[in-house]
């Protein structure tokens, strides 16, 4: 039987009772039907994975007794790093679901020249929260005892500067359908990789040049035009077949 796997914010203690924030405890009571003493996978987002047990807690509320450690699957070699153009509503939402799914270590929500949505920084914020759900419960479904790093969105500009500045030992890379290179041109053995996707029309002339300037390699990935999202879950998995672990 497949058990309910719960995201518990860090530590995971052997022997401890932690409460459920609301929204978690609606979804086990009265989504899922389960009731107290029903087993649990626990993992805290950041490697570790516990047994549990439902419970309710002396407040009224509902709460999980944290078990014995659990050996949790393994992540991907692949650290790769999903920079999205932001998109609209359910694009956005299943791009970083897919990307969770496929194993990518970071997410970074991109603000560009083409993104229909514009966010202040009280609206960033929210979407940060909403897109942080989104992760988690994907995490949640596809056995993952680790959730994907969400970075606070920020203009492309400022993710390119910080690119070139940076030395993580990443290969970077962007999609662009006139490059002349797919995925299996590059090398075996990385480690480390960053993934840049335009929104709904893609990256403008000048920011497929700014990134090129910022160090990142130019990427085909087939002779057909993708959706943003498509292009999104796409990409991460022929990389995570020919660099990580799939296949």
């Amino acid at each position: 039987m497949r058990l309910t796997r719960v995201c518990v914010p860090p530590p995971l203690v052997a022997g401890e009772r932690r409460q459920l924030a609301p929204g978690t405890a609606a979804h086990l009571t009265r989504v899922l039907r389960l009731e107290a003493g029903a087993p649990l996978v626990l993992f805290d987002g950041a490697g570790a994975e516990h047994t549990g047990t439902l419970a309710r807690s002396h407040a009224g509320g509902v709460a999980v007794e944290v078990g014995a450690p659990r050996v949790p699957l393994p992540e991907s070699p692949l650290a790769i790093t999903l920079a999205q153009g932001v998109s609209r509503g359910e694009r956005m939402d299943y791009a970083i679901q897919k990307a969770t799914e496929l194993g990518v270590a970071a997410i970074a929500p991109l603000l560009c020249e083409r993104s229909v949505v514009r966010l202040d920084a009280a609206q960033a914020e929210r979407r940060a929260e909403h897109w942080r759900a989104v992760a988690v419960a994907a995490a949640e479904q596809c056995g993952r005892a680790v959730v994907p790093v969400l970075q606070p969105p920020r203009r492309l500009a400022a993710h390119l500067d910080a690119a070139a500045a940076a030395r993580d030992g990443s290969v970077r890379l962007v999609l662009a359908p006139g490059a002349s290179d797919g995925p299996a041109a590059l090398p075996r053995g990385l480690a480390r990789l960053e993934l840049l996707i335009g929104p709904e029309g893609g990256l403008a002339d000048g920011e497929l040049a700014a990134a090129a300037a910022a160090g990142y390699r130019p990427l085909r990935l087939g002779p057909r035009i993708l959706r943003t999202e498509t292009a999104a879950a796409a990409a991460i998995a022929v990389l995570q077949a020919l660099l990580g672990d799939l296949g």
